[in-house]
This record gives structure tokens, C-alpha cells and sequence, in this order.
């Protein structure tokens, strides 16, 4: 199994995040005054002149540590709260109890995989996700992480679910949240999106990052058709009118947008 790097930076900086996200760190903690980024140890030594340079030029204190796999859990468990977007949805740990206050109540054990409610992205994703019908709907989430968002989307009465990440342990992990929210209409894939049967669908989830999002901006306009709708997330708020004059290129009208910490989540449809 894979070593983990933990990158702790003593700063509340959104952009600093955002900047860093772009090295393909796998989640991020963040606390009152610091946050922590968890990646591949591979992937660290690959981008650690970039990443800290990155760093040094927010004159921000860090400490690094390795983190051996089977550490991860517990400082999961010591570090997770449960996440409320508002009285729609929870996410919690399989420690916490049930709140039956809450409309849907989600399980996730991430294991490394990004996607757990706390990142501003995929708050909003979820915040998004309570205005749209998804009965009887076929869903694609490309990035799908936890599967976090490809299991509201079943609970939320979707059809069919493909979902598809290109990290082994995304793939698994949405394989195993699934089933510990007793999600069956999930089919996962390991790898790119060309992976991912040639179909069409209703409602297109990706929540990934700016780049990835234009580069496949066309393989995600034929995955839909007409009326289709499109939530992207991952996104700056310095990108957001890079990102949606490309898509409305492709034909795709923006609906929503939502701001948080400085990332922004769009709501389009297809024209």
C-alpha cells in the first residue's frame, strides 16, 4: 500500500489551498488556525519544489510527516466531525450516531479518498444537489472520490449511477461507502472517463478541478443531451468565467453559481 505525506501549513488561506490543490493532493483538514494536505508520497517528491515554493510564497509555517497506511484511520477518526448542510444533509464517520434531524444522513469512510463534506467544493455540490429532481434520472459522477456525491445521488431516487475515478483508492472506497449506505445502484470504474460506457446522461456530477473540467469538456457534452444538467465544482473563483465560457461554448447554459472560501460550484444546462 501506498505511504501518505501530511503537509500541516499554519494558514487559513484559501488560495494557498486552492494553489496547492492543483498538485493533486487527496484531501485537506482544515482547523482554525492551519490546515493539513494528505498525498501520495510519490506524488509529493514529484511536485516538493513546486509545493513548497508554493508555500514560501504565502511566508506560511509547515511541517511534514509521513504517514504509514495503516495510521490513516486513526487520525481520521481523531480529526473527523460530522458535516451539516443545513437540514438536507449529514455526513458522518460510521462512529458518530445517526441524527434524525437531517433528511439524508451519509456514512463515509474515506481511506484517502476526497470527498468527505468539509472541503468547500463538495458543500456546495451538495448544496446544489438538494434543488435538483434526481428520480428515475441516470447519473454520471466523474471524480467521484468517497462516492459521497454518487450516494445522495441513489438516496436522492437516481436510476442508474456510473461513477469513476482514476485512483485506486477512490474506486474502492465508493465500492465500499456504498455499501455501508446500503447503495446499490452504483456501478464504479477505475481510470480515466474513457473507461465509462458510451451512454447519456441526466444529470452530470465533477467536482474536480479547472483543467481536468475544460480538457474533457467535450467527452462530458456528449455524455448528455438535451435539458441535461451539469454540476462542476473544484473551481477558483479567478477561473469561474474561464470555465463557464468554455462550457456555454459547448452549448451549455449557466443557471447557479455558488460561492465558498473563495471556490465556486456552477449549475448549467444543457441547450
Amino acid at each position: 500500500m501506498e505511504i501518505y505525506v501530511a503537509i500541516k501549513i499554519k494558514s487559513t488561506d484559501e488560495a494557498l489551498m486552492g494553489l496547492l490543490s492543483f498538485y493533486d493532493f487527496e484531501s485537506f483538514f482544515e482547523e482554525d488556525d492551519s490546515f493539513t494536505g494528505y498525498l501520495k508520497k510519490s506524488t509529493f517528491e514529484t511536485y516538493k519544489e513546486e509545493i513548497l515554493a508554493t508555500i514560501h510564497d504565502f511566508n506560511a509555517e509547515y511541517s511534514v510527516e509521513e504517514i504509514m497506511p495503516q495510521n490513516w484511520n486513526a487520525l481520521w477518526e481523531a480529526n473527523f466531525q460530522p458535516v451539516v448542510v443545513g437540514d438536507f444533509c449529514r455526513v458522518r464517520a460510521d462512529f458518530h450516531p445517526a441524527d434524525e434531524q437531517v433528511e439524508f444522513d451519509l456514512i463515509i469512510n474515506p481511506k484517502m479518498a476526497f470527498g468527505t463534506g468539509h472541503h468547500a467544493t463538495t458543500h456546495m455540490m451538495i448544496d446544489q444537489m438538494s434543488a435538483i429532481d434526481f428520480k428515475g434520472r441516470d447519473i454520471f459522477d466523474f471524480g467521484c472520490g468517497t462516492g459521497i456525491l454518487a450516494i445522495l445521488a441513489s438516496k436522492l431516487g437516481a436510476k442508474t449511477i456510473d461513477a469513476v475515478d482514476i485512483e485506486d483508492e477512490s474506486y474502492l472506497n465508493t465500492i465500499e461507502n456504498a455499501a455501508v449506505n446500503s447503495v446499490t445502484n452504483i456501478t464504479a470504474y477505475k481510470g480515466d472517463i474513457e473507461v465509462v460506457p458510451e451512454r447519456k446522461y441526466d444529470i452530470i456530477l465533477a467536482n474536480i478541478n479547472r483543467n481536468i473540467l475544460i480538457k474533457n469538456v467535450e467527452t462530458l457534452t456528449i455524455k448528455s443531451q438535451l435539458s441535461s444538467v451539469l454540476l462542476l465544482s473544484g473551481i477558483l473563483e479567478d477561473d469561474k468565467d474561464k470555465v463557464i465560457e468554455c462550457y456555454e461554448s459547448y452549448g451549455w447554459q449557466t443557471e447557479k453559481t455558488l460561492m465558498k472560501d473563495g471556490w465556486v460550484c456552477i449549475r448549467m444546462q444543457k441547450i
